[in-house]
């Protein structure tokens, strides 16, 4: 606690003199002898009093878990910033590369929170599929609704019977002799979402570790064949400032 590995969901820090408060999620820090080490580095793409955007490197997590603790992308930026506050608002899967944003003051938190809680946030991402000799048509454009569930194994989901919970737009851009560029927009934000879209319409996204096979652990992280999934712009109203924030990747994929 009195090194800050210990707070509330909201990020706010728990101390000795906190009090007590009942059906509160508390998080902490673990300690471990030895963590992976991730060899790529993260980048702020942008930072003020309210909010900072980064570029996540692929592999690297967003936030503590697992066998990674400092190795994260928050960990990370709060020893870069020496911002022990920061926290990330929303999350990507550690196999994906690009932008996510973190709130820097935890007096405004609740606000950005309830962007991503309301879809108020408009994200676009980029992958890249094999096609097998079957490419789609450019411009060809899918909507996807439909119900995502977790399945007996860790971390895997699938599609089930139901009311839709997930809802993604994918767009092809381009195609070359065995490969296509897709465009996609999460409406919504279920866990593998545009992943199992993407393997929806017979294109699963290139070095995919988890669908449409779950590869043995030892080979989940290849860093020479990271996934082809770039989490590319980031646009909302701010609530405070009532501006436009528009951000875009550095990097865009490319065939």
């Amino acid at each position: 606690m009195t090194e800050g590995k210990v707070h509330w969901n909201d990020g706010s820090l728990i101390n000795e003199n906190s009090s007590f408060v009942a059906q509160q999620r508390v998080y902490y820090y673990r300690e471990i002898d030895s963590e992976p080490v991730i060899p790529f580095p993260e980048n702020i793409i942008f930072q003020d009093e309210l909010i900072l955007v980064a570029y996540k490197p692929p592999f690297l997590p967003v936030t503590p878990g697992g066998k990674f603790v400092e190795e994260c992308l928050q960990s990370r930026l709060r020893n870069k910033t020496a911002n022990k506050q920061l926290q990330a608002l929303h999350r990507i899967d550690k196999a994906t590369t690009g932008l996510v944003l973190f709130s820097v003051n935890p007096n405004s938190r609740h606000h950005y929170h309830h962007l991503f809680e309301t879809h108020q946030v408009h994200k676009v991402y980029q992958a890249i599929a094999n096609t097998n000799g079957e490419p789609p048509m450019v411009n060809q454009q899918w909507e996807i609704k439909n119900r995502l569930e977790k399945t007996g194994t860790r971390f895997l989901m699938h599609t089930v019977q139901g009311q839709p919970n997930s809802h993604s737009r994918i767009r092809c851009l381009k195609c070359s002799a065995d490969k296509a560029l897709f465009e996609l927009n999460p409406i919504t934000g279920r866990t593998h979402q545009l992943r199992l879209h993407m393997q929806s319409i017979g294109w699963p996204i290139l070095n995919d570790t988890h669908y449409p096979q779950l590869l043995k652990l030892a080979n989940q992280d290849d860093f020479s064949k990271p996934m082809q999934l770039l989490a590319q712009q980031l646009q909302f109203i701010d609530p405070i400032t009532r501006q436009k924030r528009s951000f875009s990747s550095n990097t865009e994929l490319s065939l």
